[in-house]
Formats: C-alpha cells, structure tokens, sequence
C-alpha cells in the first residue's frame, strides 16, 4: 500500500529526532518519551475509529482485545500478533499505539512493551477496572 512507505518514514524521523534530543542532551529522556506515547495514543484513536466504523458493538473486553490482536495489528503492521501479554524506551509510540485504541474503544488500560531478543517484542496490556 502507498499508505506503508510514508508512515514507515515518518515513524523512523520521529524516532531519530527523539533519540538525537536524548543524546544532546537538549530535553530529559521521560519527556521524550510521553511525548512519542501521547503521539501514539492520538494515532492509535484515529485508526481505532477508522477502523470500528462499520462494525458492530464489542460484548466484552476480550472481544476487544481479539480485535486489537488481529485486525487493528494487521492494519498497522500487516501481520497479526501472536500473543498479547506486554519496556524498551523507543517502543513508547507502538504501546501509546494501543492504549489510544483501546481507549476509544472504553477501556482504559496500561501498556508495556520489553524487547528480549530482536526482532520479536512482548506487549502487556494490563486493563484497569473504572
């Protein structure tokens, strides 16, 4: 899609403004990163909204998070997720990514991602009872 290649550039100058800032010293290191989590939570309402438009209520939170896992993953990164259980600094985007979906979708959750080995990452996604 015409759609991957912009995003896949924005989403890596993005990345590097935030890691060049880090390494100069120029802001601290949290503030970065809530400010590329809040980018990917306001991202991740859009697309949830894209995407949910045409489709029925959810009857529950699982029915939600099968919903996250396989058609909002497969909308963003062209492949479902295999397991969604979830903390690498410059993964905040991805994990603002979810909760932004989540939350417009009336959960309100924690996410977390951790890199063990690469390429692969484990995201937890701890829902919090309102």
């Amino acid at each position: 899609m015409a759609d991957e290649t912009p995003f896949q550039f924005l989403h890596n100058e993005v990345i590097q403004y935030i890691y060049k800032s880090d390494e100069n010293g120029e802001t601290e290191n949290g503030r970065n990163i809530t400010k590329l989590e809040n980018m990917g939570f306001r991202v991740g309402q859009g697309l949830i909204e894209r995407l949910t438009k045409d489709t029925s209520r959810f009857k529950d939170e699982l029915d939600i998070m099968k919903f996250i896992c396989k058609d909002f993953w497969t909308c963003v990164f062209k492949k479902q997720i295999d397991n969604l259980r979830t903390n690498h600094q410059y993964l905040a985007f991805t994990c603002g990514l979810v909760r932004g979906a989540l939350s417009s979708l009336g959960v309100k959750s924690i996410v977390t991602a951790e890199v063990s080995i690469m390429p692969a990452c484990k995201f937890q996604v701890m829902i919090q009872k309102m």
